[in-house]
């Protein structure tokens, strides 16, 4: 049978990467003996690999193969000769997924180092452990949701604890974004802007973008598993093994101004970085923009929104909308030619259709080509009151405006008093609270002969506006002569 040579590969870099690190490590300990230097990092590799393995508690033949041939020419272990069933018999990957709770006593060792010396040894560890992780659920042909959440929450312990031993700047926490969708007609792309696009973003980059946004727990592992799984189909491209293919289109369901779009945005771009579109910039659309009001007119609008969308996503918003009208509504033929371009351009463009989750399922049983290509639904829950509050505070830091912690207890009980029913605001809805302060403090502070710089960027309980009243209000001071 043909083994694939990637694990062994994959297990060679992290050797070569980090026994030269060690050896120079323990070089300059009393009593270190650099020879052991290889032995130990090839015996980490060795637990790594087994851990993701048994990530999902299925040891394939595939992988056991793998595991063999990396390992039994560089350890002196059960492994030389050995079968997959012999592996098994042996138990030697059982019970090995624990090796992953927690960073490892080498990991510790680097990590340390690093934060005396200001060297990257932790780092090179973390890149040469996170591809082990993707080769090993690169052996079968469709890794299992278990092995992905296992890379994932691998990942973000090392980063994690690397961010804890050496600060690091981190992305400004934000809210999600609150613009108005606009129709297909009203995006457009000059040809100076495709010749001009800036390079990829490192992956890494756009997820710590993802998870610096307030809250969205579930959907940033949802979108971080997406991510995984291409990483893995991809490496499974370049060894020339077969690749089951999937749907890259999905279904935003929530409320709104729970960061649909600001997360589709992020999305696009992780999608150009893994080359599975190659411009990665969204256009945002709606029915407006999509159905015509004359016979012979929607097809010609959906395939001009679909034009500039190519090689980037398309997000529908509402999508549900096309589904209603009467029989000569023009909705459905919008439908209808979406399923098509999707299939005709399926290599080129990702669509993500929005909207309320039961209005969605009705879209997605509109035609009967929709539900097999849009198969993963998201759901974007509602924000906490807290979780709101902390996406008020980022909306004043980026605008230079300090609340007291009265103002934000204000903020918090007239969030609290609002209705929790569907089509809350969330983010929307702080965003005008946050202009309806804005602008209360600016009538309160021209009454003030000569405000100091505290008074300008502060903002009090006063500014906001009172329970029972819109955020949209005008203070009790509006209207008053300065």
């Amino acid at each position: 049978m043909r083994i694939d040579p990637g694990l062994d590969t994959a297990v060679r870099a992290f050797v070569d990467e980090l026994t030269p690190r060690l050896e120079a490590i323990v070089a300059g300990l009393d009593g270190g003996d650099p020879g052991t230097a290889r032995q130990d990092v090839t015996l980490e590799a060795y637990n790594l690999c087994r851990a993701f393995i048994d990530a999902d508690g299925l040891a394939t033949d595939d992988e056991l193969w793998a595991l063999i041939q990396a390992f039994s020419p560089r350890l002196d272990t059960q492994l030389l000769r050995a079968t997959p069933a012999d592996v098994r018999e042996a138990g030697l990957t059982a019970g090995a997924r624990a090796f992953l709770d927690e960073p490892s006593t080498m990991f510790e060792i680097l990590l340390g180092v690093d934060a005396r010396e200001g060297s990257a040894h932790a780092r090179a560890y973390y890149e040469r452990a996170i591809a082990l992780a993707h080769i090993v659920a690169s052996l079968d042909l469709h890794p299992s949701r278990a092995e992905l959440v296992a890379i994932e929450g691998f990942r973000g312990m090392l980063l994690d604890a690397i961010a804890r031993s050496r600060p690091a700047p981190q992305p400004t926490v934000t809210g999600p974004a609150t613009s108005t969708p606009r129709s297909g007609s009203e995006e457009r792309d000059t040809e100076s802007e495709r010749k001009e696009l800036p390079p990829p973003r490192p992956l890494e980059e756009l997820l710590a973008e993802l998870d610096a946004l307030v809250g969205m727990d579930a959907v940033k592992e949802e979108v971080k598993l997406v991510a995984a799984l291409i990483q893995v189909q991809n490496l499974r491209r370049a060894r020339q093994l077969p690749v089951l293919e999937q749907s890259r289109h999905l279904v935003f369901t929530g409320n709104p101004g729970t960061g649909k779009t600001t997360v589709a945005r992020l999305l696009a771009q992780i999608y150009r970085t893994l080359g599975v579109v190659a411009r990665g910039h969204l256009v945002e659309t709606d029915r407006a923009g999509l159905v015509a009001g004359f016979v012979g007119q929607t097809a010609t609008k959906v395939t001009a929104v679909f034009d500039q969308a190519d090689e980037g996503v398309l997000l529908i918003d509402e999508a549900y909308a096309l589904v209603r009208g009467s029989e000569q509504d023009f909705g459905r033929e919008a439908i209808d030619t979406i399923v098509k371009l999707v299939e005709d351009r399926r290599d080129r463009i990702v669509v993500i259709a929005a909207g309320y989750p039961d209005e969605m399922d009705a879209f997605v049983d509109a035609n009967p080509g929709l539900r097999s290509r849009f198969p993963k639904t998201i759901f974007f829950p509602d924000y906490t009151t807290g979780e709101l509050v902390q996406i008020f505070q980022s909306l004043c830091d980026r605008s230079h405006y300090r609340p007291d912690e009265e103002a934000l207890d204000a903020v918090r009980a007239w969030l609290d008093a609002q209705p929790r029913v569907k089509g809350f605001g969330n983010g929307r809805l702080v965003r005008n609270l946050f202009e309806a302060a804005v602008a209360r403090q600016a009538t309160r502070v021209v009454a003030i002969d000569q405000p100091t710089d505290d008074q300008l960027v502060g903002l009090v309980a006063a500014d906001i506006p009172a329970i029972g009243e819109g955020p949209g209000t005008a203070g009790p001071t509006a209207g008053r002569a300065p």
